[in-house]
């Protein structure tokens, strides 16, 4: 009799602290919701209502009109290859920094870092500074005779791309680093003792253990590329337009609110969709699990 009193009173404790935390709670998620749904509901409202009343038109002429079709796909095309290249080249510096004794994974961690101590419009800059014609990538490449004439490295795709890769390294090498920082050795060395080779043993097994945490870099890169209107807007030099930039010519130059907030909503849905479908591939919740065998 006397255990069940005091388990009834550890769960009225327990009820009584969730509630508690639950009250404390609340100011926050008002806040949090407040800032967040009540401009992403004015953007939809913007969106379907119009001088005349409701409409769909804003969304149809993002189906209908070619240079919306190419704007989108110009941002996918941008997105997605920044997002490979950010994996081939974060895969190995954040597999070597792993393998390194901690106090010089610090230094390399910070080296990666170092983007980030820098306003963003001033690195656009300096790569404009480094790709152009007469910079200095050409005048070096020029000097060593690998070529003749400056190549177009700037105010174009190619010039685009260098500058969001700068950028995004770091959102994958930090993620990708805490999960293999975290894989224990001894299943790597377990495969080796069963017979397994060195480039087997990564397949095989490393790999595998660090896919939730290349998994949630890759989303991040992705995702944040989706959203980029700095770099394509000075690298690019007019000749790459991605959705924001189309965003930001419909409120400049046209003050056309209704199609800008279209283009907003249709760039939430599809962020949201491309959460879903990872969540589809790997659970959303494995990509906080680090170094789970």
């Amino acid at each position: 009799m006397t255990d069940a009193l005091n388990a009834a009173g550890i769960r009225a404790d327990a009820r009584r602290e969730r509630g508690m935390l639950a009250a404390l709670a609340i100011p926050s998620f008002l806040i949090l919701g407040t800032l967040l749904f009540v401009p992403v509901g004015w953007l939809f409202f913007l969106s379907v209502f119009g001088d005349s009343g409701f409409t769909l038109e804003n969304y149809t002429r993002m189906v209908v009109e070619p240079a919306y079709a190419s704007v989108f796909l110009t941002t996918f095309e941008l997105s997605g290859l920044v997002t490979v290249l950010a994996v081939f080249l974060g895969y190995p510096l954040s597999y070597m920094i792993a393998l390194l004794p901690p106090r010089a994974a610090s230094v390399c961690l910070t080296l990666v870092l170092v983007p980030f101590w820098t306003a963003l419009l001033v690195r656009t800059y300096a790569w404009l500074v480094l790709l152009q014609r007469r910079g200095v990538v050409n005048s070096l490449l020029m000097n060593w005779g690998v070529i003749s004439e400056p190549l177009a490295l700037v105010y174009n795709f190619t010039g685009t791309a260098i500058g969001m890769l700068h950028i995004m390294i770091p959102f994958l090498v930090l993620p990708l680093y805490a999960n293999m920082r975290a894989i224990d050795r001894v299943y790597v060395r377990a495969a080796a003792s069963l017979g397994a080779s060195p480039t087997s043993a990564f397949w095989r097994v490393y790999l595998p253990l660090s896919l939730p945490g290349l998994a949630a870099g890759t989303v991040m890169v992705f995702v944040i590329c989706l959203g980029f209107y700095v770099t394509p807007q000075f690298l690019g030099g007019g000749r790459v337009t991605t959705i924001s930039m189309k965003i930001q010519s419909n409120v400049a130059t046209y003050f056309d609110w209704g199609a800008a907030s279209a283009l907003g909503v249709a760039l939430l849905i599809i962020t949201a969709a491309v959460f879903w479908a990872f969540s589809r591939l790997l659970p959303l919740r494995r990509l906080t699990e680090i170094g789970d065998a």
